[in-house]
């Protein structure tokens, strides 16, 4: 396996309705400096139009949006709630970014209400693991069941990570002991929280034996000390029925505990990898993304025990082939937007370059690849390259698909008053993407079905399509 790719980490986030894992994504743009100030994300289940009239006209609400260009109800993040008078909808969406410098990270972040499954089910095949995401107060939902059953569908290595424990009523072993029941996870604690609700200060991780204070306004500040000495015996407990629950599906961890034998941190790590990727074990994390503590624990997680593409059982054909110098296949899945479609390839063998012409396996149809792009998000939740201006209208300049114009460093408008990306150079685009990687492209269109290669095989493999809403009440497309 080459380096890059094991490097590379394609995760989906799903689980909670409420504005939790919006805000997790919110804190990993911060942390990698993709993002300079954060927007809170606010539950809005908008259940009529007197109610949103009201919640809109609350002056701080409105002088916050007021300064960053956000309309009401936007976040940073994409996911988030749209007023609907007649439903709740929810917009699904792909972020990229890099952690400890050299990982690259995809991940999608979806809606978790079971009413939009046909959206989250259809982009779940270009993704290689999940977090799972559940609150601390309201243990195991109606929608974390919907939303586990499809990770175990396509069979995704997964964590969980419990969520809230700063709020009042944060009862974290009953939720971890749910999980368990409700979700038949074979699971255990990877960490114990130092204090909970209003007292909630940090983490203990119980494989490093290590205390863990997230310091600084936005818990950027990670502080490693000594386990508090009052805790030592609940720490000493967990991590015993850590080892022994790991132990159950690990042989090799297994005759170490067996025998009495003292067992490392380096040995009980790989132990959890291994039995996490073979889908025998779920390691659970915690923390509070509300007041940024756990985060960057769970992506270290999501790195150590989560695997690269090659180590993923969804795999397109063989994985020991997922190299540059192998034949180009990449399954297509689409995000719908506002103004345009942007497509995404999930590259399962070779490479694709800027200028590379690629093949519709299923048409026929020949491509160029003008760019490859890794998208980010705009101050509106709509994803861009790089910071986009906006016309007179105020309308923002997007990313899209139809837009065949000359890419330009100037803010111009076409006649029609149709806007258009602006802000973009080649110096900025990817010039090579590689096998195991997501990445966007421009002027590619795809359909159901859709596998791109160079033309020299036929493969196929369903693509993806993801719709930008779905009706809270149908799962029709509004």
């Amino acid at each position: 396996m080459s380096e890059p790719m094991k490097q590379i980490r394609n995760i989906w986030i799903s689980g909670l309705l409420d504005p939790s894992k919006v805000r997790m994504t919110e804190r990993y743009w911060l942390y990698t400096g993709d993002l300079e100030q954060m927007e809170e994300a606010r539950k809005q289940v908008l259940k009529s139009e007197k109610y949103y009239e009201s919640f809109v006209k609350q002056e701080s609400w409105k002088s916050t949006r007021r300064d960053l260009n956000l309309k009401e109800g936007d976040s940073h993040s994409h996911c988030k709630w749209i007023y609907n008078p007649t439903s709740d909808s929810i917009p699904a969406d792909v972020t990229f970014f890099n952690w400890r410098k050299h990982y690259k990270m995809s991940v999608i972040d979806t809606p978790a209400c079971v009413d939009f499954t046909p959206e989250v089910d259809n982009a779940l095949r270009a993704f290689d693991a999940a977090v799972l995401v559940l609150s601390g107060v309201d243990g195991v939902q109606d929608q974390s069941i919907a939303v586990d059953k499809q990770m175990v569908t396509y069979q995704l290595p997964r964590l969980v990570f419990i969520d809230n424990l700063d709020h009042k009523g944060a009862n974290l072993w009953e939720v971890v002991n749910q999980a368990r029941s409700k979700l038949q996870h074979h699971s255990a604690a990877m960490q114990v929280p130092i204090g909970l609700e209003y007292n909630f200060k940090g983490l203990v991780d119980l494989v490093q034996l290590k205390a863990y204070f997230f310091h600084g306004s936005n818990g950027e500040k990670v502080v490693v000390g000594e386990v508090p000495g009052y805790m030592d015996a609940l720490v000493s407990g967990k991590r015993r029925e850590l080892i022994k629950t790991v132990s159950e599906v690990d042989d090799k961890l297994a005759e170490a505990f067996g025998g009495d034998k003292p067992i490392s941190a380096a040995d009980l790590e790989e132990a959890v990898r291994r039995t996490t990727i073979a889908r025998k074990f779920i390691p659970v994390f915690m923390g509070s993304a509300f007041k940024y503590k756990g985060l960057q624990l769970l992506l270290d997680g999501v790195l150590n025990y989560l695997p690269c593409p090659t180590e993923a059982s969804n795999y397109a054909l063989i994985p020991s082939k997922s190299e540059e110098k192998d034949t180009l296949v990449a399954l297509a899945f689409t995000l719908k937007r506002k103004y345009d479609v942007i497509t995404y390839l999930r590259i399962y063998e070779g490479v694709i370059r800027r200028g590379d012409f690629v093949m519709n396996a299923n048409t026929g149809k020949t491509f160029k690849i003008p760019d490859a792009i890794e998208m980010r998000k705009d101050e509106i939740g709509v994803p861009h390259v790089l910071r986009t201006r906006k016309d007179e209208m105020g309308v923002p300049y997007v990313v899209g698909l139809n837009n065949k114009v000359p890419y330009s460093t100037e803010s111009r408008k076409l006649d029609l008053g149709v806007p258009y990306l602006t802000g973009v150079s080649y110096d900025e685009a990817i010039q090579v993407a590689h096998a195991g990687e997501i990445v966007a492209v421009h002027d590619v269109r795809s359909a159901p079905g859709d596998t791109f290669t160079d033309g020299l095989v036929r493969y196929t493999k369903a693509s993806t399509d993801v719709s930008e809403l779905v009706s809270g009440v149908s799962g029709v497309q509004v």
